[in-house]
């Protein structure tokens, strides 16, 4: 990961809790942290950054990071070392953030003002060439026409991990629910690398190096093809992953065999994790390690769910969070 840049020096452990957000373990598993701002941080938030429309952030780029530094300034600074501790951290890596009561005084724009300063506090969100912006809006509905499998809501969307079609790596996915109407079913659906009952067996393949060559369909707006493994280490030398079923393109029988055996031992795992994702929150996880995908929905007629997508660099580590993973 880019982890490069040292801030904040950390002299123990985070707390936690902390001036104006909770933390502690998710229902669903130990390794996600469910972070909730208060309803006094986020009102505060959104009436300092009121000032600047979700045009400015995208036109002007160092707006991302001020409206980040407010964020964290309102958390007394315990934000940003939290996130940046937790993303790296190998046992977890991945949070399910809201605000009390976000849902209920918040626009989808507000929505994406607070994900974008929380994206920031970690590191820069990467071009997004579908959207032509640093972060992707998109709406499921009960039919669609697309060229992917985003969209389709009546089918498991598999566990991937983002940005395997460009060049940069891309530590870091954050994806958030702006709106949802007549829906049932479409559960988040992660897992943990670590606890993949098959990592070992596909890790130490002799495929598992191989550089295979990965493309986008035309609605991703990527023309150029990249090149590299499924599989890498991290500084630690601990396996890390870059995958997708839609993308990579086997040059021959025996790839192809070998990943669509991976692809089942994925979807097969009895440690995948089913996460509900209320309207105004989002997941933040590691993209190198946690894998993610969605559940499928229940077919409704005026079905709807909009969605906002972040992904690119973590930015920031202090000398603690590189030696005690």
């Amino acid at each position: 990961m880019n982890a490069l840049t040292a801030v904040k020096p950390v002299t123990g452990d985070v707390p936690c809790t902390a001036r104006g957000f909770s933390i502690a373990p998710s229902a669903q598993s130990p390794r996600l942290l469910e972070l909730t701002f208060t309803a006094q941080v986020a009102q505060r938030f959104l009436e300092q950054v009121a000032q600047w429309p979700v045009q400015a952030l995208e036109y002007k780029s160092f707006l991302r990071f001020k409206v980040a530094r407010i964020l964290d300034d309102l958390c007394g600074g315990a934000l940003q070392p939290l996130l940046v501790k937790t993303l790296l951290d190998r046992a977890e890596g991945a949070l399910l953030i809201g605000a009390d009561g976000l849902d209920d005084v918040a626009q989808a724009d507000e929505m994406v003002k607070l994900a974008t300063a929380v994206a920031h506090l970690i590191g820069r969100s990467n071009y997004d060439a579908m959207s032509g912006q640093y972060y992707a809006r998109f709406v499921v509905k009960n039919v669609d026409n697309s060229d992917s499998y985003l969209r389709q809501p009546h089918r498991v969307l598999e566990l991937h991990n983002d940005g395997t079609f460009v060049e940069e790596v891309t530590d870091y996915v954050l994806m958030m629910k702006i709106d949802e109407q007549n829906m049932v079913g479409g559960n988040s659906l992660l897992l943990h690398l670590d606890d993949w009952e098959y990592l070992d067996q596909y890790f130490h393949h002799p495929l598992a190096r191989r550089v295979m060559r990965w493309t986008a369909p035309p609605s991703k707006n990527v023309a150029k093809d990249v090149f590299h493994s499924v599989f890498d280490v991290d500084q630690q030398g601990r396996p890390v992953m870059r995958y997708i079923d839609q993308f990579v393109q086997p040059k021959d029988i025996e790839e192809g065999n070998w990943l669509s055996d991976l692809s089942d031992a994925l979807e097969t795992s009895k440690n995948i994790v089913s996460v509900p994702v209320p309207v105004g929150k989002f997941l933040l996880i590691n993209n190198l390690f946690w894998l993610h995908g969605r559940d499928r929905f229940t077919p409704h007629p005026d079905l709807r769910r909009e969605l906002m997508r972040q992904r690119g660099y973590i930015s920031y580590a202090t000398q603690h969070y590189q030696t005690h993973q």
